[in-house]
């Protein structure tokens, strides 16, 4: 039915609380709908699309073009994180939840993590990056010591002057911790590096971040279509995630403005090919959410509406665009962390003559079946086949 499926992840815009929110302290999350009340949203290209259909808001119209269907999704995997999320739209759902450090991380791992890599930490605790690195960064330059920090995910992250341990040096150190450090009943989602540099009397972090993933369990949708010869491009931190498994092609965007470069450079490079392209768009979950910004994550939100009209011509006849996201990050809510929430999906295509607001589906990883099923690819993916939706 269709050419290409254009996935496009619009990092942590949720768009209200799950069922079981409460098991996670995220009872009245609601992402787009408390920015909505807060500031207001001026989305004329998402109202398109059907996203002022799949609740009441306070400025988002109900309005829904030629070609256009929108639903909400419901995440089946135990988790509110970036891999759990972004897994289980490729088919992977997860029974049991990564495991978090609300404290910080044992004994026993730091003691691993000083044998193996051969450096001592500062840190050792839940902190915000920004924040940690200045309350730590003379202290690090000092002695030399990375500092050592987590969140509600569940991720280990490590963070360095460039200057005082090199980067391709905090690769290395983060690459041990993957493999030796974080194993067992410690096995965390990601390993992260954090470079940074002092500009002026503070200390910024660089864009040389680099995440050391979990391979996913099983075969994903991309897997399984690059094994049949498809076009496989990741855009952003998709390579990152999957651990540049299934993958073709890949460009590593550093923040929504390049993610929305690259991928119409590579929707305009691969015209004619067969296959999906899936981008993540980052800035709303790390610039904003995390840090508790209304009014910067509003913005980015209508920043990325301006640019969905360029994206939607460069579609092809056959291609189906799908905007989503893979969990929440109130930007109103306590704390500095995700927030367990239902995703849009919103949906089109220019062969498409209908449109509708579907009924909300269960599990993200229909989006890999829809693909599999699309290309008569045989999956056991949990989900719906959205393709007998779209007309």
């Amino acid at each position: 039915m269709f050419d290409r499926f254009i996935v496009v992840v619009m990092d942590s815009v949720g768009i209200g609380e799950m069922p079981d929110a409460a098991n996670f302290g995220d009872k009245g999350a609601d992402t787009l709908g408390h920015i909505d009340e807060l500031r207001g949203l001026n989305v004329p290209n998402l109202e398109k699309l059907g996203l002022g259909l799949l609740r009441d808001f306070k400025t988002v119209k109900k309005t829904q073009i030629k070609g256009a269907y929108s639903t909400k999704m419901l995440e089946c995997s135990k988790g509110k994180d970036t891999t759990t999320g972004h897994w289980e739209m490729m088919g992977v759902i997860l029974e049991k939840p990564f495991p978090t450090y609300p404290d910080g991380f044992p004994e026993e791992v730091m003691k691993l993590f000083t044998e193996k890599t051969g450096y001592g930490y500062l840190g050792n605790k839940p902190a915000s990056g920004t924040v940690i690195i200045n309350e730590l960064g003379d202290e690090h330059v000092k002695t030399g010591k990375p500092i050592v920090y987590t969140s509600a995910d569940s991720v280990f992250q490590i963070a360095a002057h460039e200057e005082v341990i090199p980067v391709e040096e905090l690769y290395r150190i983060c690459e041990i911790t993957r493999k030796e450090v974080c194993v067992g009943d410690h096995t965390v989602a990601r390993v992260i590096a954090r470079p940074f540099i002092k500009q002026g009397d503070k200390y910024v972090r660089t864009e040389r971040r680099k995440d050391f993933s979990l391979e996913p369990p099983y075969p994903t949708a991309m897997d399984l279509l690059k094994e049949k010869g498809y076009l496989v491009g990741g855009i952003g931190k998709i390579e990152d995630i999957f651990v540049y498994r299934g993958l073709t092609a890949s460009i590593h965007s550093h923040n929504n403005e390049e993610s929305y470069r690259d991928l119409k450079k590579m929707m305009i490079e691969t015209k004619g090919e067969k296959g999906l392209i899936f981008a993540n768009f980052i800035d709303f979950d790390m610039l904003y959410g995390h840090r508790r910004n209304v009014e910067g994550y509003g913005k980015a939100i209508e920043q990325f509406d301006q640019w969905l009209p360029d994206l939607m011509d460069n579609l092809e006849e056959r291609d189906l665009l799908m905007i989503t996201a893979d969990h929440g990050n109130d930007p109103s809510f306590k704390g500095t962390d995700h927030t367990r929430e239902m995703v849009p999906l919103l949906m089109f295509s220019k062969s498409l003559k209908g449109n509708a607001r579907l009924e909300d589906i269960h599990c993200f990883s229909s989006i890999a079946k829809t693909v599999c099923e699309n290309f008569s690819i045989s999956n056991q993916f949990k989900g719906t086949n959205l393709l007998s939706f779209l007309q």
